[in-house]
């Protein structure tokens, strides 16, 4: 459906031209401004897309697949954890501005999204459903890759319905939703790995049931008009390629939001994805109590992400701000993630997880609405945001081989990983500082 820009929604009244029996013309009424229709449905169904989607990448990404990797080789499992997110991260990333490139211009009667948001979150599905038979780390990586592959081509057409979709005035409440739903669906994705630590076949299925539902569920609830008659200029892939050559001179903003972005996942990544092995490596809890402490974890964290996302997306609407949320949230991140370092201990951990959640509930609440306000070009949203994507899909080739390295070279020393994380987090606060076109 087609938005027009608030300040021209204006219902009108017809002037009579007669007169009345004293010759006085009748008074003409003023034009009267429509009432804002805030996207009510497709806001939620976007929280919920998201919360499905994220749901399913950390339980995923932090508990099921380096349980699988422990399972199949424990004493090789953080080498091979690496070598598989990394090559899945690296073929996955340009996933993302080329799915949105193709859907910019795909005509079909359900819209220019829709397509491949089913299309990806079936493949991503199955595949989900399929990885828990791999008997390798051939076999499994090949799987992960197909996974991050599908659901990334899920993930950027939804993410572009923001821009086409919900006007600038709501955009911080979105980014706050949608926000919520990524954190709070890591958070519960994550719970619900650790109960099933033991059964990551029944794991692997559930997330790619889920992942299906919700996707086909989102497109029946929120149809979008046809694209069946839209034109676009015929595809010029040479601009194309260069485009994910960020121009700092041309669009500083986007360069400088994307710099942010590329370091705090760089950090925060480090962190998160070596969950499991920091609580049972580091901390030091048994296999037994691993699971336990996973999901009381996430569920502290889930509590202060979900105040932190709520409080964060409204206070940026009404006070018109953005990078002053997005910069103090970093800091905090950055000092949060040092916690660990002073108590290793697993009322340590758990005071870590619940300020983080609130550094990090606000990060995403506002971070999002950000971008989306310093973007390129409105007409090549999807590949804009696409390309923005790089900022995370690039960490995560790295940040495996960093943190394996790092781990070779300190003897399975945890407390380098949580200062290199802090440093990394720190600078994206820094990179946020010159971006002008936001507050």
């Amino acid at each position: 459906m087609s938005h027009t820009p608030r300040k021209l929604m204006v219902a009108t009244v017809t002037e009579h031209h007669t007169r009345n029996p004293k010759g006085v013309r009748p008074m003409t009424t003023a034009p009267v401004p429509i009432p804002h229709k805030r996207p009510t449905k497709l806001l939620g169904s976007l929280a919920v897309a998201y919360l499905a989607l994220f749901m399913t990448y950390a339980a995923l990404v932090s508990v099921i697949l380096p349980q699988q990797m422990r399972l199949l080789d424990a004493d090789n499992a953080v080498g091979n954890l690496a070598i598989v997110t990394s090559v899945s991260a690296f073929a996955t990333m340009f996933v993302q501005p080329i799915v949105g490139a193709f859907s910019d211009r795909t005509r079909s009667k359900l819209g220019r999204r829709a397509p491949w948001i089913i299309v990806g979150a079936i493949g991503g599905g199955i595949s989900t459903i399929l990885i828990q038979f791999g008997n390798s780390v051939f076999i499994i990586g090949l799987f992960w890759v197909l996974i991050q592959v599908l659901l990334n081509a899920f993930q950027g057409p939804l993410s572009a319905i923001i821009s086409d979709r919900i006007e600038s005035e709501d955009r911080g409440l979105a980014s706050g939703i949608t926000g919520a739903g990524m954190s709070i669906g890591g958070t519960l994705g994550t719970i619900i790995a650790g109960q099933l630590l033991s059964q990551i076949g029944v794991a692997y299925t559930f997330y790619g049931v889920l992942v299906i539902v919700v996707a086909i569920l989102f497109v029946v609830l929120n149809p979008d008009k046809s694209s069946t008659t839209e034109t676009h200029e015929k595809m010029d892939w040479g601009a194309f390629f260069r485009g994910f050559l960020i121009n700092p001179r041309k669009h500083p903003d986007f360069f400088w939001g994307f710099l942010g972005r590329f370091f705090m996942t760089l950090g925060y990544q480090a962190v998160m994805n070596y969950q499991l092995y920091i609580i049972t490596d580091y901390i030091g809890v048994s296999d037994a109590e691993a699971g336990n402490i996973v999901s009381i974890l996430s569920v502290i964290t889930l509590i202060t992400t979900t105040i932190a996302n709520m409080l964060a997306g409204r206070a940026s609407d009404a006070l018109g701000r953005r990078k002053i949320f997005v910069g103090i949230a970093t800091l905090l991140i950055g000092g949060f993630i040092c916690i660990p370092l002073i108590s290793p201990t697993v009322p340590g951990i758990l005071i870590y997880g619940a300020c983080l959640g609130l550094g990090y509930g606000t990060y995403s609440a506002v971070d999002m609405a950000m971008m989306v306000d310093v973007l390129p070009s409105g007409e090549d949203a999807a590949k804009d945001l696409g390309v923005l994507n790089l900022a995370a899909n690039i960490p995560q080739t790295l940040t495996p081989l960093i943190a394996a390295a790092l781990l070779g070279a300190f003897s399975n020393n945890y407390q380098v990983l949580f200062i290199y994380a802090a440093v990394a987090v720190v600078l994206s606060a820094i990179f946020v500082v010159p971006i002008k076109k936001v507050k």
